[in-house]
């Protein structure tokens, strides 16, 4: 099997989203606006820097629920075939170099 790469995943990332609108629309709303920052053969990282900044009510916390990074985790390997730990960070937690 192939490694799951950045560019890989990020060719996939719509199904894998959709996937997990119909598994669990709460985990999607949660989920969706992140961006893919990286991939290890372990570990996706969510980039919600965007997130914060927008108007509105959505708040990146959401997504580092125990329940919604399992869910992604789930969708991410029922797309792929991997199985990927999921971690979000936001524009405060990430060094600037």
């Amino acid at each position: 099997m192939d490694a799951l790469d950045l560019p890989a995943l990020k060719a996939q990332w719509v199904a894998v989203l959709d996937d997990l609108e119909v598994a669990n629309r709460a985990a999607w709303l949660a989920m969706f606006d992140g961006r893919l920052m990286r991939v290890t053969d372990e570990l996706v990282v969510l980039d919600f820097s965007d997130a914060t900044k927008m108007a509105g009510t959505h708040t990146f916390e959401r997504a580092r629920r125990p329940l919604f990074l399992t869910a992604l985790s789930d969708s991410i390997e029922r797309v792929t075939g991997r199985r990927l730990a999921v971690e979000v960070v936001a524009d405060t937690d990430v060094p600037h170099t």
